[in-house]
């Protein structure tokens, strides 16, 4: 009987859950686990975590109040099911800097020290977290400081090579460029049909994929936010993938050879080293329309579902 394409994924590719929902990462065993404001966001007006909730919020009343107890449960919050799922999941949880600090060089250092020493208090070492930060200049700045300290960091909403390219140069452990968002941009823009071979998004992330093997850059490629499972499987054979629940119910249920698409013995042809000062990567970032909407529509998502999650516990500390 031959394995599932999901089972058949996890011999060439880390498998990532992309949800904040535990009993679905307890139920679909990845190695990884990844987070968002609006994952957070879901799992907290889920009745079956009240109880991480109430304690945050009981945790924040004895705080004080005011908008920086408000941020501050939110932080507790989002540390709270991230050390949930450190019990479950072997590797690494990523949790994600405020959206709104995306532009905050300083900031976002800042948040991303006190995250890490949050979970060192309940225990858990740095080793297991990744700081999830938004791929702007300033968000890769603050990962160069970073990773220089030994925090280990996921740059996100990456949508294309000068972004990876600036995120290399930075050292960042981990980026995670977007499949399906791009593949949305190109559609709304009258573009395709497309073939899982000629999806834009996936053409993207195998361009960084073999530009990186080619110039043994060691940051980790984890493809993220897909549409349907042809992306997935036009990808199989990258470091990691990060996959929500339903797709991943898809894979596990679904039957057939899985080939591999990517190896890093084998990358194709990739464009000469590259090397971005600030100047130089704005420019490129301006010159890509679509990498540039995208960029500053996902902070936007982020930051009102951040701002959703605040006014929820905002209401709760009353």
């Amino acid at each position: 009987m031959t394995a599932s394409k999901l089972d058949q994924l996890r011999q060439m590719t880390t498998v990532v859950a992309d949800t904040g929902d535990i009993e679905a990462v307890r139920r679909l065993k990845p190695v990884d686990c990844t987070t968002n404001p609006t994952l957070i966001l879901k799992a907290v007006e889920t009745p079956a975590y009240a109880d991480l909730v109430e304690e945050a919020v009981t945790w924040g009343k004895k705080a004080g109040g005011g908008e920086s107890t408000v941020h501050a449960v939110c932080d507790r919050l989002a540390v709270t099911f991230g050390a949930e799922l450190t019990k479950i999941v072997p590797g690494r949880v990523s949790t994600e800097v405020d959206a709104d600090l995306s532009f905050d060089t300083q900031a976002t250092i800042d948040k991303a020290r006190a995250i890490i020493a949050a979970y060192q208090e309940r225990g858990i070492e740095k080793d297991r977290i990744l700081i999830k930060i938004a791929s702007t200049w300033e968000g890769i700045q603050s990962a160069r400081v970073l990773q220089a300290e030994g925090i280990d960091c996921n740059l996100t909403l990456l949508f294309s090579l000068p972004q990876a390219v600036a995120c290399a140069d930075a050292k960042a452990f981990l980026i995670s460029p977007f499949v399906g968002r791009i593949l949305d941009w190109h559609v709304k823009a009258g573009g395709g049909p497309y073939t899982a071979e000629t999806d834009p998004g996936v053409v993207s992330v195998r361009t960084i994929y073999d530009y990186y093997k080619a110039h043994g850059i060691e940051t980790v490629v984890m493809g993220a936010s897909f549409r349907n499972t042809g992306e997935i499987e036009a990808l199989a054979g990258c470091d990691r993938l990060t996959i929500g629940p339903g797709l991943l119910d898809e894979l596990a249920a679904a039957p057939g050879e899985l080939p591999r698409k990517l190896s890093p013995d084998t990358p194709r042809e990739a464009p000469a080293r590259l090397h971005l000062d600030e100047k130089a990567f704005r420019f490129a970032l301006n010159e890509d329309a679509m990498a540039t909407e995208k960029l500053a529509e996902g902070i936007r998502g982020f930051v009102k579902d951040l701002r959703a999650l605040r006014k929820l516990v905002a209401a709760r500390l009353v």
